[in-house]
């Protein structure tokens, strides 16, 4: 697929996303989502790419949310075109079975769809700058990408009642203190932090890693004690895999582990 709304890099086994719509706050059309929801496919099916860093072009915007604009402007199609999409909104918010690890890189804005974005995503680092909210009820819609159920169990539910009903938002210092944010990094430093929170990601197996989100995304909604007997397809490969004892070998010989991911 041509991105033309995105731009895609790959940096050894870390893929960078980049929302790049800057003039229009890096909001998501459907045709956003699908380009986006074809490059997390392709990290997904990639066995070489281990982490995803998403984030946003320019300074002011991570994401402004659903492009109103193009919505306004093309009503006779967005059901057609949302109706392709199987990851929703920007091919992140209800995927699916993909248990790399996902980086939210919040640069300034992060609205609707774009708080979204970030909460659906596995770690998130906030610019000085970033700002979070979920004001969808003022344009007559609610945080239908996961908003409304991912933010309750994020934090205390009368604090995301709150921001929901009343639009408020929140800076990244807030956000911080609420435990939503990992870390603040400081103007013109965000990516490098993403970057660094991606290596060290990367010092572990990537089916160990993988295996790690499986074992919690799956086991969740299990009893503690189910949970503990879960071993999913992952975790299986991960025990068969030659990175097993690839890791007891580097331990004892005191060097830096070769991983092979299988």
């Amino acid at each position: 697929m041509e991105y033309n709304e995105i731009v895609v890099e790959i940096e050894e086994h870390l893929r960078i996303i980049t929302i790049n719509k800057p003039k229009a706050m890096n909001s998501v059309s459907p045709l956003t989502s699908q380009e986006m929801e074809h490059a997390m496919n392709e990290f997904c099916d990639n066995k070489d790419e281990w982490v995803c860093i998403i984030t946003g072009a320019g300074d002011r915007a991570f994401c402004a949310g659903n492009d109103l604009k193009w919505q306004s402007q093309n009503m006779d199609i967005i059901a057609k075109e949302f109706g392709k999409l199987e990851c929703g909104f920007a091919g992140i918010t209800s995927r699916k079975n993909c248990y790399k690890p996902v980086i939210a890189a919040v640069n300034g804005v992060a609205l609707g769809g774009g708080f979204e974005i970030a909460l659906a995503s596995d770690i998130i680092i906030a610019s000085e700058n970033a700002t979070f909210g979920l004001p969808e009820p003022r344009v007559g819609m609610i945080a239908m990408a996961g908003g409304v159920h991912r933010l309750p169990r994020q934090i205390p539910y009368h604090l995301a009642m709150e921001m929901m009903l009343t639009a408020r938002k929140i800076d990244a210092a807030e956000a911080r203190k609420l435990g939503i944010v990992n870390e603040i990094a400081a103007a013109g430093e965000l990516m490098d932090t993403a970057r660094k929170y991606a290596k060290e990601i990367m010092k572990g197996a990537p089916l160990a890693i993988q295996a790690t989100k499986e074992s919690v995304i799956d086991g969740k909604d299990m009893p503690v004690e189910e949970a503990i007997e879960y071993k999913g397809p992952i975790f299986q490969a991960m025990m068969k895999s030659s990175d097993v004892m690839e890791g007891s070998m580097a331990f004892i010989e005191k060097r830096e582990p070769n991983w092979k991911g299988a």
